[in-house]
This record gives C-alpha cells, structure tokens and sequence, in this order.
C-alpha cells in the first residue's frame, strides 16, 4: 500500500490523517484520475509519483515550496516534496589524442568506480560554471569549458531521485594533480572503453553516443 505523490503545477494534493497533512494512499478514493509515472522506495511502505488529470488549476492545494513551513505537515510528506527536487549535475568530457579521462572517486557514492570529472551544481550556479569549477578541484588543473554537448535526465535505480545531467566539451590547461581527498586515480582511455568503465548507465550510454572524432 504505497503513499501516492501527486502535484501539479508546483501544488501537492494531501489529505488529513490523525491531526496531520499528509500523502494519500493508493487504496484511498482519489477525486480525480491520476497515472502512476514510478514506484519508488521511499519510506516504509514506498511512495508512487503520479501525475494528476485535472480540468482546472488546483488552487485550493497546498503549494510545495510552504510544505517545510507547516508544523502539521508529516514527515512522508516532507520527505516526498524534498526528494521531488531534481538534482542537477555537471560532467566534464575531456578528450585528448582519442582518448577521455576518468576519474576514480576516493570518497562518497562513487568511491572506488570511474566517473567523467564533475558534480552537482552550487547555489546559483550556471552548469558551465559547475564543470570549471569541479574540474580544478579534482584534477588541481585549470580547464577551458567548451560547449554543451547534451542533457539528459533520469531517475536514479538506487537512489529514487530525478537527477540532470549536463555534459560539456573541457580543454584541460595543465597537467592533472588530482586532490587525494576526492580522487583515488585519473586515467586516460579509449572512448569505448572509458564508456564501458563509468559506474552510471546514463553517463555511459551518453559517451557511447558521441562522434567526437567524426
């Protein structure tokens, strides 16, 4: 018996229960039709993100940017309207004599798997800005940030979370000196090798894609 999510335009649909606002059940009478989008393991009982099929803007809703505010609002709640939020990254796809680099992550979700050097974008950061920034603090190198060579979105098998992903075409203008903090190894490979190595299947299925010599 799994919560449902349902929002629209930036409004949650909840229902009271025991003296707090809180997520419907999918066995509960839902005024509206809805289709399930994902089945995700968030709470005990998992939480369905589905999207509502409404004649009219759903005004009487509460707005999901007020749901931190409210001390009656539970916490499956909160936690549904918090991991609802995209995560942004951004990945730096470097190449140089046919081959990309790789770095090996020394600590946090990646540790000890390959990855495209990058990471999630600061507060108020522009994507070019996250990958210059991202490279010089794992590789200890200055980089040029060329353009965007695509996005792409998914949600995470492990993880349950909408994650986007930009990637850009980096020069690298020194030689790498990784920070042992955050990286265990670089190393250069040939492009479908370097695929076939990352650790995310979006990442690779990315590089996979590219003509970066054609």
């Amino acid at each position: 018996m799994a919560y449902l999510y349902l929002e629209h335009d930036g409004r949650v649909y909840t229902v009271r229960r025991g003296g707090q606002l809180t997520l419907p059940h999918e066995t509960e009478e839902i005024p509206f039709p809805y289709r399930v989008l994902y089945r995700l393991p968030w709470g005990e009982e998992g939480v369905a993100i589905a999207a509502p099929q409404l004649k009219q803007h759903p005004r009487d809703w509460i707005g999901k940017d007020e749901v931190p505010l409210r001390e009656d609002a539970a916490p499956i709640l909160r936690e549904a309207v918090h991991r609802s939020l995209p995560r942004a990254v951004a990945e730096a796809v470097i190449e140089e004599g046919g081959k990309i680099l790789l770095v090996k992550a020394a600590r946090g979700l990646t540790q000890g798997m390959w990855s495209l050097p990058g990471g999630f974008l600061g507060f108020g950061e522009a994507p070019e800005e996250a990958v210059r920034r991202e490279v010089e603090e794992e590789l200890g190198a200055p980089c040029r940030v060329e353009e965007l060579l695509g996005v792409r979105a998914k949600v995470g098998v492990h993880t349950g979370l909408h994650w986007l992903m930009f990637f850009y075409r980096a020069i690298l203008l020194g030689e790498p000196r990784p920070a042992p903090d955050e990286i265990a190894e670089v190393r250069w490979f040939d492009k479908k090798e370097a695929a076939d190595r990352l650790c995310d299947e979006t990442m690779a299925a990315f590089l996979h894609s590219l003509n970066l010599w054609d």
